[in-house]
């Protein structure tokens, strides 16, 4: 063996074209173990040796059914060090690959909470920073601003040289749809349909400008959460056209359409060929469904997770499309990531109105058939309609803000509803403006509600200044640019130029919420005691050591409340302070509260 690998040192060259995966790796891992993804013509037939190293061992090499792909299973052990490994073929090839020093208490990272509130952002629709890179030679579709699903030329600089604002604003966390690449021939602007997994798209500017967003972003306090995609790739994406195995897309490589069932995963009497055609079935024809089933490619999907992570220093991560992956890889994927990184965040996306299906995925739920995951977030749908429904409708028995209360009455179907992400609409739904007839009130009292209510708030970009999708519910509607974002706008939300007098108001508005719900914990992490609605009228308090706060929301004409009802949460205090407002309010036998109008009330 030593002759074999004297002779191997003297004939190693570099080898060229071989494609890496994870690009490099990091010493003192909880899991010690790393499979390496070797990608280039007939590289299966290789045999490789790997030149002494302290603590690493090559434990194994195979291929599948492709002579294209090889993995190689390294084990790096606790004594390891920082340095680069060099592994020779017995064809010559030499492959060097880098041990990294992580980060500093890089396993102690937090996630986020109910003490942040989430900035969610379609990167190609809001802010072009650098219009010199809006189209790729490389990247086969093109800006066309007028397009509705065309590329716009939004970009990673854009976003970093705003977030002074988001920071003004008083958001905590940011979430971006994927800005990985998508070299698709259309539709690319959304980012769902991933062609490579390890790299930001270049016309977003690349790996180092989304390193050097999440890095200013943190200088300011700021988390990043990233949008995986564990479910598909894009149609693109070079494993379609030569898959390391034949099983490693589902239905063999073909499209099959998907029944977007959900319930059966969870369904005790769901048959086979309904869970087969909702795991298996492709999302659409342009997303090829993977098969996370194959043990390599389940390990490849948890360790790319982990590598962005370590690499950008992610506070967390927003699963799409979450059940329709296969559920025993989703556990052992989101098990994995929080095995590394106890305090780390994942939400996923379900979306139903069945609030029973959304608590199933999540942590610490007992499930009857033992199923069970370590997301410790999910998108809390059955909220986001409940609201819009009765923001929208008369009150009744079963209507109105009764919507909302029996919504929050569920919570006692999830394990922790307080990591409920909240939203009043996001990039797949008309926005909360649109939603609620372009009412500047009902839009206040709809961002009130879900930045005083339990759970972790999330709000979509533009929401601040009213952007509206009327009367078009397309995506590429939807998805509008940011105001100042590009050229040519006549109005910019950063510095308040050409703003309606309403669009002002809604973002002071929101901003004086975010500003208030910083200040005050019991808005953040109180208990939460709510009271049967009474025609327009719901009333609830958050509650915590420090603080009782009341909050009352009316959707109806002026009303004057009679305040017995509520002295639990009153508990003797004569007044009160309007947070809206700064208004100091007699808390005597009833309370008057003007028509659409909502009160915060800090109860002294």
């Amino acid at each position: 063996m030593r002759v074999f690998m004297v002779l191997l040192a003297l004939l190693a060259i570099p080898c060229q074209g071989l494609e890496v995966a994870p690009k490099h790796w990091w010493v003192g891992m909880q899991n010690p173990d790393v499979q390496l993804l070797l990608h280039a013509p007939n590289t299966a037939q290789r045999q490789w040796q790997l030149r002494p190293y302290d603590g690493v061992k090559l434990t194994r090499q195979h291929h599948l059914d492709s002579d294209n792909y090889q993995f190689l299973s390294v084990h790096i052990g606790a004594q390891a060090r920082p340095g680069t490994l060099q592994f020779v073929a017995d064809d010559g090839a030499q492959l060097d690959y880098q041990l990294k020093a992580r980060a500093h208490d890089s396993k102690q990272r937090q996630g986020f909470s109910s003490d942040d509130v989430i900035y969610l952002i379609n990167p190609d629709r809001f802010a072009n920073g650098n219009v010199h890179n809006d189209n790729h030679p490389s990247m086969v579709e093109k800006v066309d601003r007028q397009a509705r699903d065309g590329r716009r030329g939004g970009d990673l600089q854009g976003i970093t040289e705003r977030l002074d604002y988001l920071q003004r604003m008083g958001f905590t966390q940011l979430w971006l749809t994927p800005a990985r690449e998508n070299n698709m021939a259309t539709g690319s602007y959304h980012g769902y349909a991933m062609t490579n997994l390890y790299a930001i798209d270049p016309r977003m500017g690349g790996n180092e400008a989304y390193f050097d967003m999440v890095a200013q972003a943190a200088e300011r306090g700021i988390g990043v959460i990233m949008d995986m995609v564990p479910n598909h790739i894009g149609v693109n994406h070079p494993w379609v056209a030569d898959k390391p195995s034949r099983d490693w897309i589902n239905n063999g490589g073909e499209f099959l359409a998907n029944n977007h069932r959900r319930q059966t995963v969870m369904d005790p009497h769901s048959s086979e060929y309904d869970r087969t055609r909702f795991n298996d079935a492709w999302f659409v024809p342009a997303m090829p469904d993977l098969n996370q089933r194959v043990d390599e490619l389940s390990t490849y999907l948890i360790q790319h997770s982990i590598w962005w992570i370590e690499q950008a220093g992610l506070s967390g991560i927003r699963v799409d499309t979450n059940s329709y992956s296969d559920k025993a890889f989703m556990a052992r994927w989101s098990q994995a990531i929080m095995a590394e990184y106890p305090n780390f965040s994942i939400v996923g996306e379900e979306w139903t109105t069945n609030p029973g299906i959304i608590a199933y995925w999540q942590r610490g739920k007992h499930n009857q058939d033992g199923f069970s995951t370590a997301i410790n977030s999910m998108m809390d749908f059955p909220l986001q309609a409940a609201l819009v429904k009765a923001l929208n409708e008369e009150p009744g028995w079963h209507t109105g803000w009764v919507r909302v209360y029996q919504s929050l009455g569920n919570d006692f179907m999830y394990a922790n509803a307080d990591n409920l992400l909240v939203f009043s609409d996001n990039h797949d739904m008309s926005r909360i403006y649109t939603q609620l007839g372009q009412s500047l009130n009902k839009t206040k009292l709809a961002m009130t509600l879900m930045l005083t209510i339990r759970g972790i708030p999330q709000v979509y970009y533009g929401t601040e200044v009213l952007l509206d999708n009327t009367p078009s519910d397309a995506h590429g509607d939807i998805r509008i640019e940011f105001p100042g974002g590009f050229s040519g706008h006549q109005a910019d939300a950063i510095t308040g130029q050409g703003l309606s007098a309403e669009q002002t108001q809604m973002q002071g508005y929101l901003r004086t919420l975010l500003q208030l719900r910083k200040q005050h914990s019991a808005l953040r992490q109180g208990r939460m005691v709510h009271f049967a609605p009474k025609d327009n009228v719901y009333l609830y308090a958050r509650i915590d050591n420090e603080q009782r706060i009341m909050v009352i929301l009316n959707k109806g004409g002026e009303q004057h409340l009679e305040l017995a009802p509520y002295t639990e949460i009153l508990q003797g205090a004569k007044q009160a302070k309007n947070l809206l407002n700064g208004e100091m309010l007699r808390l005597n036998q009833t309370l008057a509260i003007g028509a659409e109008q909502a009160m915060i009330l800090a109860l002294q």
